[in-house]
């Protein structure tokens, strides 16, 4: 499987989505929408995570070179992909549903976000970030919109 880094990846969204800024935080490389650096952070629109977190361990991010892209997408372009949101999981828990939250390469609802239509894919490869695009295309659209709104 030819498989991106998390550095290409990261690159890649940082050159191809203009006003974009890549964050350390939370344990992830955050990916905000700011042109001008004009708000603190931003507006968040996509991350790569790898290590997992107290609550966010579904991924199983600790095995080696094992990395999640996630991304807050459409709830249109989300409910085309997997149907109705989610429903919000209990403090630490998962989203309820059929997907396997740890097979590499497959798109899935975030394990803890998908109910805010954010989508996650571990280890995607460059085929599979393609075909995904229009959902960080989504995502970053909406990061711009609501940075406009923001604006005086």
């Amino acid at each position: 499987m030819n498989e991106l880094t998390p550095a290409e990846i990261l690159n890649d969204l940082v050159t191809r989505y203009e006003g974009t800024i890549a964050v350390d935080a939370w344990g992830e490389t955050s990916l905000f929408y700011n042109p001008g650096h004009v708000l603190p952070r931003g507006v968040y629109f996509a991350t790569i995570k790898e290590k997992d977190g107290a609550n966010d361990s579904a991924s199983k991010l600790d095995r080696d070179g094992v990395f999640r892209l996630n991304a807050g997408t459409s709830k249109p372009l989300f409910m085309e992909r997997f149907g109705p949101p989610p429903r919000r999981p209990g403090k630490g828990g998962i989203v309820d549903g059929p997907w396997d939250f740890a097979r590499l390469n497959e798109l899935t609802p975030h394990p803890v976000y998908g109910w805010m239509s954010w989508v996650a894919v571990l280890n995607p490869t460059p085929e599979t970030l393609g075909e995904i695009r229009p959902l960080i295309n989504a995502a970053y659209e909406k990061a711009v919109s609501s940075f406009r709104k923001r604006m005086p």
